[in-house]
């Protein structure tokens, strides 16, 4: 069964990191796009970072709202992908959520990060950022 763990949530001041880790299990791993997203109460869900594989070739975006300050990386070995989140503004809280898609093209990751191309999700950890 496929599933996704997020962890690493908490609260911070603003300026501060956080890693968010995503930890899967029962995924398809010869070709797959990892995403990020973020929704904050009365908004809608926003894509902050893809990671596509296809058999060793990998390509990883951020959304124009976060680039310079988030990244996403992920550790095959281990099956868990991260969201490494640097000098964070109290506009970047939220729930975060990992959710994965099975796909064989990495045009998933490029433009807008579109959440109705991701068919699994975790269950999201929240992130607060306050003085």
């Amino acid at each position: 069964q496929l599933q996704l763990v997020e962890s690493g949530g908490g609260l911070v001041q603003p300026g501060e990191s956080l890693r968010l880790s995503c930890t899967t299990s029962g995924v398809h791993w010869d070709y797959y796009a990892i995403g990020w997203f973020r929704q904050a109460p009365g908004k809608e869900r926003e894509g902050v970072a893809c990671f596509y594989y296809n058999g060793g070739t990998t390509y990883s975006a951020s959304a124009d709202s976060v680039k310079g300050r988030f990244a996403i990386a992920g550790d095959n070995a281990n099956n868990t992908f991260y969201l490494r989140m640097n000098n964070l503004k109290p506009e970047d809280t939220a729930v975060y959520y990992c959710a994965y898609a099975w796909v064989p093209y990495p045009d998933i990751c490029t433009g807008i990060i579109d959440n109705r191309r991701f068919n699994y999700w975790g269950q999201g950890t929240q992130v607060t950022v306050s003085s």
